[in-house]
């Protein structure tokens, strides 16, 4: 294994914020202080899906997304303690934003299951206090 290889693969390792396939500690929004999701709210769930970056390039024609593996699914949208949707983008399919400062999208929603996926890498987590 490569080095490049190696800090992929501590970077991409969750294991020590998960307890019992949920949230170990709270979810919290990486650019304010508002808590995004309780603790043991969320349930690890791993699966692909190609998420917007939060930022664009300018004069860019396309959006472009990166492909994260590692969400917290939250299956009632009145779970979280502050999230905003955006309006649906297509299918159904709706973004997950910080409600306080509109960072995101931190994940998304499925209308069609009424689940909601947020993704471990878009928020920062904490212990309660």
């Amino acid at each position: 294994m490569t080095e490049e290889e190696k800090t992929i693969e501590v970077k991409n390792n969750y294991d020590h914020l998960i307890a019992e396939e949920k949230n170990k500690h709270t979810v919290y929004c990486t650019k304010c202080p508002s808590k995004i999701l309780s603790s043991t709210m969320g349930k690890h769930s791993k699966i692909q899906f190609n998420l917007p970056y939060m930022s664009q390039r300018k004069n860019f024609e396309s959006v472009e997304c990166e492909l994260l593996s590692d969400y917290w699914m939250v299956p009632d949208m009145f779970m979280f303690d502050n999230i905003g949707f955006s309006k649906t983008v297509e299918f159904g399919l709706k973004y997950l934003i910080c409600a306080d400062c509109e960072i995101g999208p931190i994940g998304w929603y499925d209308d069609k299951t009424k689940l909601s996926y947020l993704a471990l890498s878009r928020v920062k987590h904490a212990e309660d206090s």
